[in-house]
């Protein structure tokens, strides 16, 4: 039976929050790194070896990935809470806070249902290096096609930016974030937003990122990219959350025996190192876009795949 250390646990969380939020897959880069590595790393950290403790494992990383997201964005849940619930006590959709509140409820249904669904499904059918290696190389493809289509400019400003304020009742200059949130909500309708948030079921399949297909989709509907990238943050927050709290319970059970102190040293890891991500792209996709996560994707997954047919 494998036993996971404390520098597994930690390699893997520190690469965990990353790639969960770097457009590149944090399944497929979860799945293909310990296979690439060899050794220990193959055998604990495989999701299919008998007696891997590796999913569970894997559980606490995106609960801790989810609180950086919580921690990173909290004036924004705030005001996105507020929203929604001032929404239902008025029984309108008015501010942009409401709006947005009900956008992404609406977004999160599809891949909630899907998800519920199919997830054993594709775990138990897909989840090998060399299936990831291959959905890598489309994930790469997807983000450098949504880059070659997009629509309108990287400009400051865009058509449909006259329905966007940039100073509050005082006259005083809004937050950047408030005004992301106009331009959010003035560019995705509910079809838009269930399109957006349909595109991450195919996060589902190891190789494709969350955050890549949504950011993808969303810049194919005409949001900028940093825009884009905050809606996918936000998004991302309670189904990543959503679906570790659900498998949670089973490390308080017989399938935590053994490795509870290994999964909080590696959620720590995670949390820091999604923390530091998240801070880090919303700056980047201010004025970056995705084609170098695109080269990357494409490379690694050509290269997996030669890698792996070799050995």
């Amino acid at each position: 039976m494998s036993v996971l250390t404390y520098p597994e646990a930690i390699g893997v969380g520190l690469l965990q929050g990353v790639t969960e939020l770097f457009p590149v897959s944090s399944l497929g880069h979860s799945i293909l790194v310990p296979a690439l590595i060899g050794g220990s790393w193959k055998r604990d950290l495989s999701v299919s070896s008998p007696g891997s403790p590796y999913m569970n494992v894997l559980i606490g990383l995106h609960l801790a990935t989810a609180l950086a997201l919580v921690v990173y964005f909290w004036r924004d849940w705030v005001r996105v809470i507020s929203g929604l619930f001032s929404s239902i006590r008025e029984r309108r959709i008015e501010t942009a806070d409401q709006r947005l509140a009900w956008l992404l409820i609406v977004a999160t249904v599809p891949v909630g249902v899907v998800g519920l669904v199919l997830d054993k499904v594709f775990k138990d059918a897909l989840y090998t290096p060399m299936v990831a290696a291959v959905f890598l190389t489309l994930n790469g493809a997807v983000l450098y096609i949504a880059e070659r289509l997009k629509r309108g400019g990287s400009g400051r400003r865009r058509a449909g930016d006259a329905t966007v304020t940039e100073t509050g009742p005082d006259g005083q200059p809004l937050h950047p974030d408030r005004v992301s949130d106009q331009r959010i909500t003035a560019k995705l309708g509910w079809k838009q937003a269930l399109l957006v948030g349909g595109a991450q079921i195919l996060a589902l399949l190891p190789g494709i990122s969350r955050s890549g297909v949504t950011m993808s989709t969303g810049i194919f509907k005409g949001l900028r990219h940093e825009d884009s990238a905050r809606f996918a943050f936000l998004l991302a927050t309670p189904v990543i959350g959503a679906a570790a709290l659900l498998k949670v319970p089973s490390l308080l059970g017989h399938a935590g025996d053994g490795i509870r102190g290994q999964v909080l040293a590696g959620s720590v890891a995670a949390f820091f190192a999604g923390y530091v991500a998240v801070r880090f792209l919303t700056k980047y996709f201010e004025t970056r876009t995705l084609t170098p996560f695109a080269i990357y994707c494409t490379l690694a997954g050509l290269g997996s795949l030669a890698y792996l047919g070799l050995s």
